[in-house]
């Protein structure tokens, strides 16, 4: 923790107080909340940034999409435009937003929208002549405006809530007893062996409820990473000369399974936009070498000039165990629902 953040500490407790408030109040109903009559999934957060939401939501859509009509809702952060987005063969990812574009691309038997304002976007979503059956919330741990039937609380195994601190001292978005709002927490990001012994640990130091379910993910990345027009098996990648590229919130496992001694490692915001100087500078970097980005950068810069050298790696979340009970859950608040 750097010496600026300890000095905000105080302002971290004002910060922490007010949001204790807010979720009092909407604890109790004096702030409303709005249930709807369909299966409401909401994945999110305590903390900002980085705790692999994407990958949790694609792992849902492929869970649920064979069976149910499945829509996604995104805020949609840094999108250029405003209000309810539903995506069409007009959108891109100025319109969507990245993540959402992603889903969009990926997923074209669901419906992905997006609202900064998640009752309107849902209730828009029901008003459409192919209405879902399941929505899942991307992002919406503190849209609390919406009352979902079931919530996924993730957190980064190197970077657990109950080591954080609130903003701006630490990351937390709220206090770490938001997590108790939680049906299912899962730790991500996690060494692909973690024992039996270690997750009991964790699941300790998180304080987790007698009623609430832990699951253990790391990110699984692909074999191959792809272009417009090709594939190439990682291992052939990983010899060559290259430049990686990523603008997302924790790059360096991204980097550290690519990368060899004479890559180079351009790294920008996490969602940034890139610009024409921006793009003519990664050009320059990359000397004629293949770029390697993330699957999030690609949907951004897949219509660039760069598109003739840009490739990038898919990645998925898997679950270390228990994967069947994951999904037996899940199904089971359906099937109750």
């Amino acid at each position: 923790m750097n010496i600026l953040r300890k000095l905000l500490f105080p302002f971290a407790i004002l910060y922490g107080f007010i949001t204790s408030i807010r979720n009092f109040f909407f604890d109790k109903g004096v702030l409303k909340s709005t249930s709807f009559d369909l299966p409401v999934i909401a994945v999110g957060n305590l903390s900002v940034g980085g705790t692999g939401k994407t990958p949790q939501i694609e792992y849902l859509i492929r869970l649920l999409s064979d069976t149910y009509k499945v829509a996604t809702l995104s805020r949609g952060y840094k999108r250029k435009s405003e209000g309810f987005v539903l995506a069409d063969e007009s959108s891109n990812a100025e319109i969507l937003g990245d993540e959402p574009f992603q889903f969009y691309q990926k997923f074209p038997n669901v419906l992905v929208a997006v609202d900064a304002n998640r009752t309107n976007g849902i209730q828009q979503l029901l008003s459409q002549k192919e209405k879902p059956e399941i929505v899942l919330l991307d992002d919406a741990y503190q849209h609390r405006k919406v009352k979902a039937g079931f919530y996924i609380l993730l957190t980064s195994y190197g970077d657990l809530y109950a080591d954080d601190f609130m903003l701006p001292t630490g990351n937390l978005r709220e206090s770490r007893s938001g997590a108790k709002r939680a049906n299912v927490v899962v730790v991500t990001k996690c060494p692909k062996i973690l024992t039996e012994e270690e997750q009991s640990k964790i699941r300790l130091k998180l304080k987790i409820k007698p009623s609430q379910k832990v699951f253990f993910t790391f990110i699984d990345y692909d074999t191959v990473v792809y272009s417009k027009n090709e594939k190439i098996a990682v291992n052939q990648i990983k010899a060559e000369s290259k430049l990686l590229l990523a603008g997302i919130a924790k790059p360096q496992p991204f980097f550290d399974y690519l990368k060899n001694e004479n890559d180079e490692c351009l790294t920008f915001p996490d969602h940034h936009h890139f610009s024409d100087a921006d793009l003519e500078s990664i050009r320059n970097k990359a000397n004629g070498r293949k770029i390697i980005t993330t699957e999030k950068d690609y949907v951004r810069l897949k219509d660039s000039e760069l598109a003739d050298q840009l490739y990038y790696l898919p990645i998925k979340s898997s679950f270390i165990n228990h994967q069947q009970n994951f999904d037996a859950t899940i199904l089971e608040y359906l099937k109750k629902t």
